[in-house]
């Protein structure tokens, strides 16, 4: 019997060897109370490297680095074993050819029926694999904590699934001026705006998240000072592995300055574009301006001699008349282009708005009907502008025209003023200076940003087919560029219009030249050199001369002018074109006044162009004229 259970416990002995051995993922092997290794499975062999013989009788704290034996390790390990009945740590070991693995290791004593001690049972695992896992974690958690804390340009935290904040970055702090300890445990919702909180904007923004995978906005949003900026917003969901939302990662940029300057840099690319148009139309509707007033000149020189010659025939004068009339309509709309191109004549003084307004108040009231009330403000100081007095006068009434339209049922035009000055980059339109800002103000339908966008490009109407040029609002705006101020139109639908006509104060200086008394206009008969490169013009010119009774030379260009001034001795007066190819009529008088400093010379010109030096002190007739109009600069010019 004894011997039956003695030869049990020798298999169960073996069994449990074969066990053990068979074991290759962990070291397990026995101690005696000493530390002296006793026995060694195949897994110690595998990842420590030894073999049995190699290692039985060793002292288990070979396996420990050199510092930890410095330190005691080993031994406190089986002291703990010992008091507490299991050690169990983790630490680098060293294998047999020096290098290291991360252990994991349990300690237990071994003791028999009497409680002595026979040893130590010890298990180690080898958990390199996972520490360098940890450790590269750790790295990677520790740097992208560095880097969310060294942003500052953005706020980037963390939001439960509530939307309370768990974490802080220094940009947050920057950009929405709170500390760490005043937000954490906060709703988010604390940076809208009581609008967006009321209307459920935050909730919405986790919703569309959770949703979508992602939400990004724009918004405004308000920093601790109660001070409210432009945030461009991310916020993206955080799932765990198994699904359940962990919360919300949440990026805001602090977007108000680059916003502004978008904003700028398109306003000033509009404006630009404005500019650019309005230029190009205008160089466009003086050119046509130009021929146009050429070809009325024409017209109109060739009536008024048919007009002489037709005395008997009543139908025919009314044909007569009827046809100068036309053609003068085409005179008041080529003015109306040139305005606009700012290619028109002024004649530039001093002018007193109270008194210009009022001498036109009656004229206003009558043409705008019972149904408009008028109503002029000044202030008694207002100080005098300087502009073309009947310019001036045509603008207001334009202006007044238009508001009347606007106001179908009636309403109120009211026209006052103020001074105002600006100064150095204030208003880049505008010269620095002081000026006199006249408004015309209605109560009527106004206008909508697109129609207020083309309200002074030149031919564009709303009054509808047949009622109106289009010619109004552009002329104004030629007319005050031309002076040197701005005309600016203030409208929003259904609230009315404002136009802001800036004119520039007069100075001491600026005194309104007397005007020629034409009443006794005397001249006598003369050889005029008449100078044009349109035969048409060129020949009307000659013929309305001539009925003065003044002997005419014609030549068709500058150089031809400069023979036949050569040839013609006689030569008493020039008149000549300005707007000529090769020679313009400048040069043509820069030339002529070398050969012959006393001779009057007289510029026609279709549009008023910059001249310098002498030329520009020429007198200057403008086209389209009649034949009392040649015989008014003619005399001046003889003086």
């Amino acid at each position: 019997m004894s011997e039956d259970r003695t030869r049990s416990n020798a298999i169960d002995d073996s069994r449990f060897r074969l066990l053990i051995d068979a074991v290759i993922d962990y070291a397990i092997y026995m101690i005696d109370p000493d530390g002296i290794i006793t026995s060694w499975n195949a897994g110690a062999r595998r990842f420590k490297g030894y073999e049995e013989a190699e290692i039985l009788g060793q002292h288990f704290s070979r396996f420990y680095t050199e510092d930890d034996r410095r330190a005691g390790l080993p031994q406190r390990a089986l002291d703990t074993a010992l008091t507490e009945g299991r050690f169990e740590g983790e630490g680098w070991r060293v294998r047999k050819d020096g290098t290291h693995f991360w252990s994991h290791v349990v300690i237990d004593p071994i003791r028999d029926s009497s409680g002595t001690l026979l040893g130590f049972a010890k298990i180690t695992r080898d958990l390199t694999d996972r520490k360098m896992a940890e450790e590269v974690l750790k790295q990677s958690e520790q740097q992208f904590r560095l880097l969310v804390q060294s942003v500052t340009d953005y706020a980037i935290y963390m939001l439960a699934p509530d939307g309370r904040l768990t974490n802080w970055n220094p940009g947050a702090q920057r950009i929405k001026g709170y500390f760490p300890e005043e937000v954490i445990g906060q709703h988010f919702s604390m940076f809208y705006t009581p609008e967006d909180r009321a209307a459920g904007e935050p909730q919405r923004t986790l919703e569309v998240a959770v949703r979508e995978g992602r939400f990004e906005n724009k918004g405004w949003r308000v920093r601790k000072d109660g001070t409210r900026f432009l945030a461009h917003v991310v916020v993206d969901p955080i799932w765990g592995d198994t699904g359940t939302l962990l919360g919300f990662a949440k990026i805001t940029r602090d977007i108000t300055e680059v916003t502004q300057a978008q904003q700028a840099l398109e306003t000033t690319r509009e404006a630009l574009f404005q500019a650019q148009k309005m230029q190009a139309i205008g160089q466009l509707s003086g050119g046509i301006a130009h021929d146009f007033n050429n070809l009325l000149t024409v017209i109109l020189g060739n009536l008024e001699i048919v007009r002489k010659r037709v005395t008997d025939d009543s139908k025919l004068i009314r044909l007569i008349d009827n046809a100068t009339q036309g053609a003068l309509r085409g005179v008041s709309l080529t003015q109306r282009m040139l305005a606009f191109a700012r290619r028109q004549e002024l004649k530039s003084e001093p002018v007193q708005l109270p008194k210009l307004i009022e001498g036109i108040s009656g004229l206003l009231r009558s043409s705008l009907g019972p149904s408009v009330e008028v109503e002029i403000r000044f202030p008694r100081d207002l100080e005098p502008v300087l502009a073309d007095v009947n310019q001036l006068e045509l603008a207001v009434l334009n202006l007044a025209t238009n508001a009347r339209d606007a106001m179908p049922l009636g309403g109120k035009i009211l026209i006052s003023a103020r001074t105002e000055e600006v100064a150095e980059s204030s208003r880049s339109s505008l010269a620095v200076g002081r000026y006199v800002c006249l408004d015309v103000t209605d109560t009527g339908e106004g206008m909508d940003e697109v129609t207020l966008a083309s309200a002074m490009d030149p031919f564009f109407t709303t009054k509808g087919v047949g009622k109106g040029t289009g010619l109004g609002l552009s002329m104004v705006h030629g007319f005050i560029e031309q002076l040197g101020g701005r005309f600016i139109l203030k409208s929003r639908k259904d609230f009315g219009t404002t136009a802001e006509l800036w004119l520039p104060v007069a100075t001491n200086g600026s005194a309104a030249k007397p005007a020629v008394q034409e009443a006794a206009i005397t001249v006598p008969r003369l050889c005029v050199l008449v100078v044009d490169d349109d035969s048409l013009v060129l020949t009307s010119t000659s013929l309305l001369l001539e009925d003065l009774g003044h002997r005419v030379v014609s030549a068709a260009s500058g150089a031809r002018a400069l023979e036949l001034f050569d040839s013609e001795p006689d030569i008493n007066l020039v008149i000549t074109d300005m707007a000529m190819p090769q020679m313009s009529g400048a040069q043509l008088a820069h030339a002529i006044r070398l050969m012959n400093p006393a001779l009057p010379i007289i510029l026609a010109t279709g549009y008023a162009e910059r001249l310098e030096g002498f030329a520009a002190h020429l007198p200057r007739l403008s086209k389209p004229f009649t034949q009392l109009n040649l015989v008014e600069i003619i005399a001046r010019a003889m003086k």
